[in-house]
């Protein structure tokens, strides 16, 4: 994790919300996790993605509760322990993620998750006795959690295709949109996870030692490269989502709109770890998810949007991208009943 990589202090307000609820935050804590209080007061503040990691272990110690105290019940210290422990003794993620998900059940009250099979998709969906929806950190934090474990757990970054939330979006997405998925939808009926479901047939090899290593190096190692909000590539990515693909600039174009040439655009690009092929295939990734989820659009009129020249080839593409065909993806994403 490079000392660039920050996140917004929206997200560690949020984290002290549960932990500090009656009286001002601990600056004694937060000093010690690299952060000044002075900062919690500035609405545009960022902090080291390392400080978030050192709160975060600060406020599990203090709390006894590495799930900082948002459940009745919570996690006590050594839960995430005891979970890897548990999971990398199955044979593959997707068992490994059953085991895992059947402990959360039994450690916490209000969140109870599970794991289903939809053909070529899978989604971990969370069941919740309440009828008021928990914060979006709540859910954010137990994503953290589930998919940080299962990257480690399948020794690879496991694409999300799709999260959504019962809750309503917060102000501040930039930073949970880099974590976990472009594709965020909120005030839907249930809270899910949906991944392609070939992964979860990876086999599991994890040794004691690495074990050891992860929790030690936990929560960082769990933490997604945070990035600037600022970057060239996000302001580039911001700019395509605004305009039809058909109207999307060439590298050459786009250099001139940024007065840069090719060459300095590309490498700027580089510095950041993106291409501007690899930006425009992300967004036409995250349209097409995004337009699929709308019952108002068609199938064709989808195709269209994308500049696909047909509906064959735009078939094709999908599966490349996610393991499973459109028509599966918008029937699973449009489901608006727990037991469909």
């Amino acid at each position: 994790m490079s000392e660039k990589d920050t996140i917004s202090m929206q997200l560690v307000r949020e984290a002290l919300l549960q932990t500090c609820p009656h009286g001002e935050p601990d600056a004694g804590l937060l000093a010690r996790a690299g952060i000044a209080v002075e900062q919690l007061r500035e609405p545009e503040a960022r902090v080291s993605a390392e400080s978030y990691a050192r709160l975060w272990r600060l406020l599990a110690r203090r709390c006894n509760d590495e799930f900082f105290a948002m459940d009745p019940r919570g996690l006590r210290s050594g839960s995430l322990a005891f979970l890897c422990r548990a999971s990398m003794a199955q044979p593959t993620l997707g068992a490994g993620l059953e085991t895992a998900l059947a402990f959360l059940s039994l450690m916490l009250d209000d969140m109870q998750p599970g794991l289903v099979r939809q053909q070529s998709l899978a989604e971990i969906v969370i069941n919740e006795p309440r009828d008021e929806p928990r914060r979006a950190f709540t859910y954010f934090t137990f994503w953290m959690i589930v998919h940080g474990v299962a990257c480690w757990l399948a020794g690879r970054r496991i694409p999300i295709l799709a999260i959504e939330l019962r809750c309503g979006e917060p102000p501040f997405c930039d930073d949970y949109r880099v974590m976990f998925s472009e594709n965020l939808q909120f005030e839907r009926p249930r809270s899910r996870m949906i991944i392609a479901a070939d992964c979860l047939d990876l086999p599991l090899r994890r040794s004691e030692e690495e074990l050891q290593r992860f929790l030690a190096e936990a929560p960082a190692n769990i933490l997604v490269k945070y990035r600037d909000p600022a970057s060239l590539g996000r302001r580039i990515r911001n700019d395509l989502l605004r305009q039809p693909p058909s109207l999307w600039p060439d590298a050459e174009r786009l250099a001139q709109c940024l007065c840069l040439s090719v060459s300095t655009l590309r490498r700027r690009l580089a510095e950041e770890g993106q291409t501007y092929q690899g930006l425009k295939d992300s967004v036409r990734r995250e349209l097409a998810i995004a337009w699929l989820a709308t019952p108002e659009l068609t199938m064709g009129e989808i195709v269209e949007r994308l500049g696909f020249a047909d509906s064959s080839s735009f078939y094709k593409a999908f599966r490349k991208w996610f393991g499973c065909n459109p028509g599966h993806y918008r029937a699973l994403s449009q489901a608006r009943q727990p037991g469909h």
